[in-house]
């Protein structure tokens, strides 16, 4: 094919990792545009966002080689209603998340709607990619859960195909910042960090009561606590601020990159209580800063670093006891040697790949 592949990048939710990943796809070698929507509302951008870009792409009579989704778009939807040339070139999608294994508020029932849409997304897809061993586990049993739902109709075929088209390539991240960034630190007692957002599937209860308790039996530390927080946060984080505030050096969002690797570099531990965590951006970027990390034996965790750094859920509030009171950070190469596989540098080629890959012509024909 002469010249470059022009490559259409269709994101519904143009706002966190989503962004961060097509600023990272923008660099490799093909001739991209981009077609986005602020993100928010995530659940309207499923329902909605298929027939927007459909009509946007008849308006701009462009053709593209490749078009790569997000799982914020419903991929079937779009081919169904777009323009005849959607259907005839490879469509690939990216799942940073996947509604299956999503959390819901324990009160709320979980909207399967939105799971369905995801397995029509990847059934509509040439080829699907996961950030996670974790994040492709869970979707395909979550599938095979629907099947006691499905009575007369049987899924064995499209779960088949599904998994052939599946793939696992982690998020690749710039580590630049967090490499140059100042590393001078006060002395004192160890400094436990928190760079998540301030959401409930973060599970920030089960940490800041830990960290009061500790802060009660006389264990010494010092606490920062980054991540972004929205108009409705959970009660803890104001408790928290108000009860550990002797020990706090940072509480609150960094206002820019260059303080926020700062602050990291200051960090010691950096803990993760998760109930959700499909990678793990936050806990790398950590890592790469020399924060030595305490992290559940679950979700995509076990899969990303050595055991060493896990623990049980029952054990929480003794791992992280004994965290602090051992201190001590990971040394310039250790960070390295955890967190270098997730740099872009290393993930590109295979990026480039799958962009390329010349199997997918394959499903694309067997579909037309």
């Amino acid at each position: 094919m002469p010249g470059k592949l022009k490559v259409l990048i269709i994101e519904p939710y143009h706002g966190g990792s989503h962004k961060n990943f097509i600023e990272h796809l923008l660099r490799l070698p093909f001739a991209f545009e981009v077609m986005a929507l602020p993100a928010r509302k995530w659940k309207w951008r499923m329902r909605l966002s298929a027939p927007h870009f459909a009509d946007a792409l008849r308006e701009s009579g462009k053709k593209f080689d490749r078009v790569i989704c997000s799982t914020f778009l419903d991929v079937a939807a779009l081919r169904g209603m777009a323009p005849a040339w959607v259907r005839n070139v490879p469509l690939l999608t990216f799942f940073h998340e996947n509604q299956f294994a999503y959390p819901v508020q324990v009160d709320d029932e979980r909207d399967f709607h939105f799971a369905l849409t995801n397995m029509t997304t990847a059934l509509a897809s040439d080829s699907i990619a996961f950030n996670s061993e974790y994040n492709l586990k869970t979707f395909i049993e979550g599938l095979k859960g629907l099947r006691r739902h499905a009575t007369d109709m049987s899924m064995e075929r499209d779960i088949d195909t599904i998994e052939a088209r599946a793939r696992v390539m982690p998020l690749g991240l710039d580590f630049d910042m967090v490499d140059s960034a100042d590393a001078r630190r006060a002395d004192g007692p160890p400094v436990v960090l928190w760079n998540h957002r301030w959401e409930h599937d973060k599970n920030p209860d089960l940490f800041f009561e830990t960290l009061m308790k500790l802060a009660g039996d006389g264990v010494d530390f010092r606490l920062i606590v980054l991540g972004q927080s929205f108009e409705r946060r959970p009660d803890i984080f104001d408790r928290a601020k108000r009860e550990l505030s002797h020990k706090i050096i940072h509480f609150g969002y960094a206002e820019s990159p260059i303080d926020y690797a700062r602050l990291l570099r200051q960090g010691d531990i950096v803990v993760s209580t998760s109930h959700h965590e499909f990678f793990g951006i936050s806990v790398v970027e950590a890592v790469r800063a020399g924060c030595r990390p305490l992290l559940p034996r679950r979700l995509s965790y076990p899969e990303m670093f050595p055991d060493e750094f896990l623990y049980d859920d029952a054990d929480f509030a003794k791992k992280l006891k004994d965290a602090v009171e051992s201190g001590g950070r990971l040394s310039k190469d250790k960070a390295v040697s955890l967190t270098d596989r997730f740099s872009w540098s290393a993930v590109s080629g295979d990026y480039e790949e799958w962009i390329r890959d010349a199997r997918i012509w394959e499903n694309t024909a067997k579909r037309t």
